[in-house]
């Protein structure tokens, strides 16, 4: 599969316990999987519980004695959210990884009207994340893994409209949501590490790997010959989700992974072994992840207990 790092290279395990949103297909099943393989808990976050219940059994089924439990969350849904976190009930909590995600959609908003993709990938997960961070803190050697993706480089966020109401272009919203998570990464380093927290914040992306997210949207239109277009796009040019996997299960298990890191296939951020990915400079601007912080906590009304009332250090210029 690739000539670096690999499944197999995953440590032990064993007494810890991870939390990965969107575990029912794609890059979220596998990294739930081969966590289970090396003896983790793991709690499968899943919105359908048809396909929630689905990917428990094919779990138990492969791993015999795997830990693993399905927990209904549909994270464009703030209520839904908070009735996960409600439900973890694990003393402790080792992994957080904010995989699920949407991508190129119609235009559309959640349950608490934000605009899709800027709801899903990014609020849903500040949200999951701030209602979680007391046990993740307290947990010895924890991590938080938000996977982003390489095309966040399409666009920087409008802070000035977060929910694209002025003009929505999908892949552009699709890029601004990728940005938010590298944002939000950078930010949540930054406060951890004014508190002395041990807690490593990193993020990752897959490259272009073969999941059912790529044709979400031309589904949702019933656009078939895009569809196939698509799907043929992912059978010669994609790798397997086995392998797209790999920079999230480096970065939430690997030794000496350094807070606000961005993982991702080395060859050319498409394919390969897992490595350091290009990263764009708006991404770690100090003002800009501050600005989306605000306005996160904002719209999602989730403060980070222990983190909400920093001082911040002297900032650079946007």
């Amino acid at each position: 599969m690739t000539n670096g790092w690999n499944a197999g290279d995953i440590p032990d395990q064993s007494g810890r316990t991870a939390v990965v949103t969107g575990a029912n297909s794609g890059l979220g099943l596998v990294t739930a999987r081969e966590l289970a393989r090396r003896g983790a808990r793991v709690i499968l976050a899943c919105r359908s519980e048809t396909r929630g219940n689905e990917a428990e059994a094919l779990i138990r089924d492969e791993i015999p004695g795997a830990d693993a439990e399905f927990v209904p969350l549909d994270l464009a849904d703030l209520a839904s959210v908070r009735e996960f976190a409600s439900a973890v009930r694990a003393e402790r909590l080792d992994l957080l990884i904010n995989n699920a995600g949407v991508m190129a959609l119609p235009y559309g908003t959640t349950t608490d009207g934000f605009e899709t993709q800027f709801g899903v990938n990014h609020l849903g997960h500040f949200a999951l994340t701030g209602l979680l961070i007391p046990k993740l803190m307290a947990t010895p050697e924890a991590r938080v893994v938000t996977v982003s993706s390489g095309l966040h480089v399409l666009g920087n966020v409008d802070i000035n409209d977060l929910n694209s109401e002025r003009n929505y272009r999908r892949w552009l919203a699709y890029g601004r949501s990728k940005t938010a998570n590298l944002l939000f990464v950078h930010e949540l380093a930054r406060r951890l590490a004014a508190v002395g927290s041990g807690l490593v914040v990193a993020a990752a992306h897959p490259g272009y790997a073969e999941t059912n997210l790529q044709t979400a949207g031309v589904k949702m239109e019933g656009r078939k010959r895009a569809e196939r277009w698509v799907e043929l796009g992912n059978r010669v040019f994609a790798q397997p989700a086995e392998a797209g996997a790999l920079p999230t299960l480096y970065a939430a298990t690997a030794p000496c992974v350094l807070p606000d890191s961005f993982t991702g296939p080395k060859f050319l951020g498409w394919r390969g072994a897992p490595g350091p990915s290009l990263r764009m400079k708006w991404t770690t601007n100090d003002v800009a992840s501050e600005r989306l912080w605000t306005a996160s906590e904002q719209l999602t009304g989730v403060t980070y207990q222990g983190l909400d009332t920093l001082g911040a250090p002297e900032r650079g210029t946007a």
